[in-house]
């Protein structure tokens, strides 16, 4: 039975994708609107509107007609139009708001106070603040509050980084002197350069290199220094610094297993972390890093290696770094 046969039925549903896709091929190759229609069983009339679903100029497509009906849907829908089209709402939002009143505090306001007048969601009142009806609250914030600015593009990635949970468990429990643990130390805002320290995980030995000017291959020179001062070096769990970006290089370079610590979680690397924080005794945070000459980082090193700690007994990182020297020689030459 063809719809022709039976043109008073209503009970036929909205035209399908797999409809669309059967309209789009055979008008392609030429079938005109009723040969379309019975072909589908469909009335002419319904398939003339499908078939108007089309960009100017073109040929109706499965494509277009679906983004059409997409616009359609979302045009019409009352989301971000609340305040609008309320107008004692719009009042009370537009003057709390111009008076400097947050988003959220005027969402708030209207949940736990001012409850005859409906609500809104904190993203609501952003997308009104945006739209051609907020325009002159927009440029009012602006005005007070400054306008956010992105920082540069998007942030690279550290890519095929060994995250700090695949550690082996010997780093973990502190054994050797070998695995070290690192961190940068910044310049105040009128500042230039960094401080990069490595600390070892069991005798607390610090090492301190001036990174000036901030560079990947400047922060590779520094590790060049302290592999010299302390050959024992064979693992560093670092931080997600965009300086080390190369570390699958450095780690070939120096031989050494590099770790990451997870994205902010400083206490994965309490060491560096407490030795930072002595640090800052000494260099504080409105420090220019670039004043410091190499031999002032060199004197503030030996005091960093020099000081009692709790840890070691009240010992100094250099006195149980010297024992531990000793002991692993006695061992080698047993």
């Amino acid at each position: 039975m063809t719809y022709e046969k039976n043109k008073k039925d209503t009970s036929r549903p909205r035209i399908t994708d797999a409809e669309r896709d059967k309209i789009d091929i055979l008008s392609h190759k030429g079938y005109s609107l009723r040969a379309i229609a019975r072909t589908l069983e469909r009335s002419p009339r319904g398939l003339l509107s499908e078939m108007k679903k089309k960009r100017k100029g073109r040929q109706y497509s499965t494509k277009d007609a679906k983004h059409i009906i997409y616009v359609r849907v979302r045009n019409g829908r009352k989301t971000g139009k609340k305040i609008v089209l309320h107008g004692t709402l719009r009042t009370f939002v537009e003057y709390h708001l111009v008076h400097d009143q947050s988003p959220e505090a005027v969402v708030g306001r209207l949940k736990h106070v001012e409850k005859n007048m409906g609500t809104i969601s904190a993203s609501a009142a952003r997308r009104y603040i945006k739209s051609p009806y907020g325009r002159h609250i927009e440029a009012h914030r602006i005005k007070i509050f400054g306008k956010k600015r992105r920082k540069g593009g998007r942030k690279k990635r550290i890519e095929d980084n060994t995250i700090i949970d695949k550690r082996p468990k010997r780093i973990n429990d502190r054994k050797g002197l070998e695995h070290m643990v690192g961190d940068f130390i910044v310049s105040g805002r009128s500042g230039k350069g960094l401080m990069f320290s490595l600390v070892d995980r069991k005798v607390r030995i610090t090492l301190l290199e001036r990174i000036l000017p901030v560079s990947v291959k400047n922060v590779e020179h520094a590790l060049v220094r302290m592999k010299t001062r302390y050959p024992e070096m064979q693992t560093i769990t670092f931080d997600n610094n965009m300086l080390f970006l190369e570390h699958k290089r450095l780690a070939r370079i120096f031989e050494i297993n590099i770790y990451f610590a997870r994205p902010h979680t400083p206490w994965d690397k309490p060491s560096v972390e407490n030795g930072n924080g002595v640090l800052r005794r000494y260099i504080p945070k409105s420090s220019d890093i670039s004043t410091y000459s190499r031999h002032s980082i060199r004197k503030l090193e030996a005091r960093m290696n020099n000081r009692f700690m709790e840890y070691l007994l009240f010992r100094t990182p250099h006195e149980v770094y010297e024992k531990e020297k000793k002991r692993h020689k006695t061992q080698k030459n047993r």
